[in-house]
């Protein structure tokens, strides 16, 4: 497995202020990568127990799972970060990261 290294930036901020956009503008600042080079900029899938909403595709917008295995990957420390957000739980895995 080839481990990327660098510096994670975490964007936080309330439901409908803006986190999509503004990681949307980056990706789409961001120089094509050249001759095989790797993105400067790449953007970690979250995991969520929510429904996915029309137009959302797994493991592009975010991996959905149902609310048990969620409640496992906890248990099992899967988890940098999880937070329930109006009744649904939110996190970014380890393992999702170290890819």
């Amino acid at each position: 497995m080839t481990h990327i290294t660098g510096t994670l930036y975490i964007i936080s901020a309330p439901s409908g202020a803006g986190k999509t956009s503004l990681v949307k503008a980056l990706m789409d600042a961001q120089q094509e990568p050249q001759h095989g080079a790797q993105a400067k900029i790449r953007v970690s899938v979250s995991h969520t127990t929510r429904a996915m909403r029309p137009g959302e595709v797994d493991g592009v917008n975010y991996n959905f799972v149902d609310r048990a295995t969620f409640l496992s990957m906890i248990e099992h420390g899967d988890f940098l970060e999880q937070a329930e957000v109006f009744g649904n739980l939110y996190g970014t895995s380890q393992s999702h990261l170290q890819q």
